[in-house]
């Protein structure tokens, strides 16, 4: 991700000089930092699809991770399902957190895509009554990355890049019936199959032929 911001750039500089030891920061605005304020911003963002939820508006999280570890986070989770919050998790690896448990999880779906590729992108999206946000960054949700390790959150704050990730990306991860398994309540997993009639969709593939059309175009 490339961006001109200049804001974004001055705490991105602020970071480097934290790793350095020039700077003791505590505030990154736009950035989440682990360990200084991305569970804190990481909690704010979910509470805030709860609070959409509770007034009977729609609410949506989804969240594309290499693993879900982290205890409080997998606990708001559960939260956000209850007060009726649509749930969708992408977590490649481990996952500790129970989709599709009566009056616990019901509205949450957590899919596993391992296929070509080493999938190690993590994209945040809240839907935010309809003020779609959506974070990039190197930060799983485990008790190591946002408690002990340096990691970066950041925003997405082009709409048509916005569009892109949630329409596109995330979709077609989501729509995956060639390399997905989906999570059952008692932690065991079953392949996505194709519904009949349905086109086969191997996302990565998907993705990667994109890439190529983009290039010749």
């Amino acid at each position: 991700m490339f961006t001109c911001d200049e804001e974004i750039g001055a705490y991105s500089t602020d970071l480097f000089n934290y790793l350095t030891g020039y700077s003791a920061k505590k505030e990154y605005s736009k950035l989440l930092v682990a360990p200084i304020n991305l569970r804190s911003r990481m909690v704010s963002l979910i509470q805030r699809e709860i609070e959409h939820a509770q007034r009977g508006e729609k609410a949506h999280l989804i969240f594309k991770t290499n693993a879900l570890v982290d205890r409080p986070i997998i606990q708001l989770l559960y939260q956000a399902s209850q007060a009726g919050v649509k749930i969708e998790l992408l977590a490649r690896g481990i996952c500790c957190l129970r989709p599709g448990v009566k009056n616990l999880s019901e509205n949450i779906q957590v899919i596993s895509v391992v296929g070509r590729f080493l999938e190690h992108s993590r994209i945040y999206y809240f839907h935010n009554a309809g003020n779609s946000e959506i974070f990039l960054g190197s930060a799983d949700l485990m008790p190591r990355n946002i408690n002990r390790r340096v990691e970066v959150l950041f925003p997405v704050q082009d709409a048509r890049l916005v569009k892109y990730l949630r329409e596109e990306v995330l979709e077609t991860y989501l729509s995956d019936n060639v390399k997905a398994r989906r999570m059952l309540p008692d932690g065991s997993y079953e392949r996505v199959k194709a519904e009949p009639k349905k086109p086969l969709i191997n996302s990565q593939i998907w993705l990667l032929n994109r890439h190529q059309r983009a290039q010749k175009g």
